[in-house]
């Protein structure tokens, strides 16, 4: 057996984070109002008055783009297309993320088997396993990608920043929108609900959060199959949802890893923190604060590997975008106190293998106690 504490001595100082917080607190004493200057040499005066030539078509393999009149790429010798003017908002995806495995268990009761709890506490689970799942999340994620860019004639680079990301997001989960309510999104049983009265850059950040809540939460789901040797399905997914929300323990690695990952991607002293510290908050005495700082160096460790996922489709010059837009409409000034509720430890390899058995275990455990709760879940899925 191995508790919170025990996990303690496998901490290590996640070098990139502690660097990111330090070059924020570095500048906690100035304003950051971005200025645009326009710097309008001769040439380029030349140039913008000049006459331009609208592009309007693109060759869909290289992406080159030529005006109205042309009909062929001369290098690729196939077919233009039209460049269209696409209202990502309205694009419908259904995202899958499917793991076969031998077993397929149909009901509850199969699955809170006296073997699989045996396989749960034997956990052959490897670091290569873990891997395999982050390599499978990204395939499929890809996959959908793709698909939307075909079925959809999207020419990426003609998308906005805030565009991109949606796109991006879609190929992950559905996303829906609302206009009321004081929340700027949430994340519930494989879509994304957003407010569409924010502006682009706080909606981009919203769904970085909210996409880390569904990657922790697909990551467990899929490490739960592997260790029974089931395939994934409602049911799987029912316990996953029930693990990572049943405890203030697991919704702690849940939400720190979300506002860790959302701080990988955008300016730090704007996250809001609001929903992890009225996590902590619910405690009463609950867990010490060795035990919060040692979940939050697991949720770290799980921000790691989503930041990694999402990294396929947002580079640096996309995070650079990101954060000039963020800076040039949010007028609030960063709120650098908050920085102190961050935790730059990570957990070794050894630690983290425990750490997720600690998770599975005890949530496995109390799931098959709470089989309402699942069915309840599972009509979602």
């Amino acid at each position: 057996m191995i508790s919170i504490r025990d996990l303690s001595t496998y901490c290590r100082v996640d070098a990139e984070k502690e660097l990111l917080v330090a070059e924020a607190l570095r500048h906690k004493s100035e304003k950051h109002l971005m200025l645009s200057k326009i710097e309008l040499s001769e040439k380029a005066f030349d140039d913008f008055c000049c006459d331009v030539i609208e592009l309007t078509k693109y060759c869909p393999k290289c992406h080159q783009k030529f005006p109205q009149e042309e009909n062929f790429c001369p290098d690729c010798l196939i077919a233009l297309k039209t460049i269209k003017d696409v209202d990502v908002k309205l694009i419908e995806s259904h995202p899958q993320f499917n793991l076969t495995k031998p077993n397929e268990y149909c009901d509850f009761d199969e699955i809170f088997s006296r073997e699989n709890f045996e396989r749960i506490d034997a956990f052959d689970f490897r670091v290569r396993d873990y891997n395999a799942i982050l390599k499978n999340i990204k395939k499929s994620s890809i996959q959908t990608f793709e698909s939307l860019i075909n079925e959809n004639e999207i020419l990426l680079d003609e998308l906005s920043i805030t565009d991109k990301v949606l796109l991006y997001s879609k190929s992950f989960v559905e996303v829906d929108y609302k206009s009321y309510g004081a929340q700027l999104g949430y994340f519930n049983f494989n879509k994304i609900t957003i407010d569409d009265r924010l502006v682009k850059s706080l909606q981009i950040t919203t769904l970085i959060h909210e996409i880390s809540h569904f990657l922790l939460n697909e990551i467990i789901a899929q490490i739960l199959c592997t260790i029974l040797d089931c395939s994934k399905n409602a049911l799987m997914e029912s316990i996953a949802v029930f693990i990572m929300s049943y405890s203030p323990f697991t919704r702690l690695i849940d939400e720190y890893a979300a506002h860790t990952t959302e701080g990988r991607f955008t300016v730090y002293g704007y996250q809001d923190y609001s929903s992890f510290i009225e996590i902590e908050k619910s405690l009463n005495g609950e867990m010490s604060r060795d035990e919060i700082e040692i979940t939050k160096s697991i949720g770290n460790t799980f921000a790691i590997s989503i930041k990694d996922i999402l990294e396929s489709y947002i580079d640096e010059d996309m995070r650079a975008d990101i954060n000039e837009l963020f800076l040039n409409e949010v007028t609030d000034s960063p709120n650098y106190e908050m920085l102190a509720l961050e935790n730059c430890d990570r957990l070794t390899r050894e630690g983290f293998l425990k750490a997720i058995w600690l998770v599975i275990s005890e949530g496995f455990e109390m799931a098959s106690q709470n089989i309402s709760k699942l069915k309840e879940y599972e009509t979602y899925f």
